[in-house]
């Protein structure tokens, strides 16, 4: 394991698991055309604008499709610490962790930000860490908003091939990347 000084605290879909199809295909199931699913915004905000009861969208999630991305399961394995904050509905997010045996200091999803945009405030709170004292990684341009909002610097999970392009500031090729930023 490493000690690092700064901590870690990842987005889940899209950062450390490839889980497009997983996401999708419950609103599909649901008659939901796949250009109309956005990624990485509430779920109870997608549910809504989809027209999709979260109840059903959620019982339709499976787990099993999602994958960690190459490089990630080494990465969490030299980490001593590290988080997840998520627009995740909790119940997918926690099947997610279990499935993979991952167990992150802090794990926060939709229902802690009362079901709308995630914050990493109450993620720094729970850690006992200030703003400088973490890295966000994610997958998006939301993302990218969520730390400029808490004053946390970014990374880009440039494993993930749509967020590749994303582009400005830090991107990483590969999970294993990340541990120079913490240093």
């Amino acid at each position: 394991m490493t000690t690092s000084r700064r901590v870690p605290v990842f987005d889940l879909d899209g950062t450390l698991l490839d889980s497009d199809d997983a996401l999708e295909r419950p609103f599909v199931a649901l008659g939901v055309r796949r250009e109309d699913i956005r990624f990485g915004e509430p779920v109870a905000e997608a549910c809504r604008r989809l027209g999709v009861p979260v109840e059903a969208y959620v019982g339709g999630y499976d787990p099993a499709l999602s994958r960690p991305f190459p490089g990630v399961l080494e990465l969490l394995e030299l980490l001593e610490r590290w988080a997840v904050c998520s627009n995740k509905h909790p119940v997918a997010g926690y099947a997610d962790l279990a499935r993979w045996g991952w167990a992150p200091e802090v794990a926060l999803f939709s229902d802690a930000f009362g079901w709308a945009d995630k914050e990493l405030g109450p993620v720094l709170d729970e850690l006992g860490l200030g703003a400088d004292d973490v890295l966000y990684v994610g997958d998006s341009p939301h993302d990218r908003a969520v730390a400029e909002r808490a004053g946390v610097a970014f990374a880009v999970a440039g494993w993930n091939q749509r967020a590749a392009g994303l582009g400005g500031g830090i991107v990483l090729r590969d999970p294993v990347e990340l541990l120079e930023l913490l240093e």
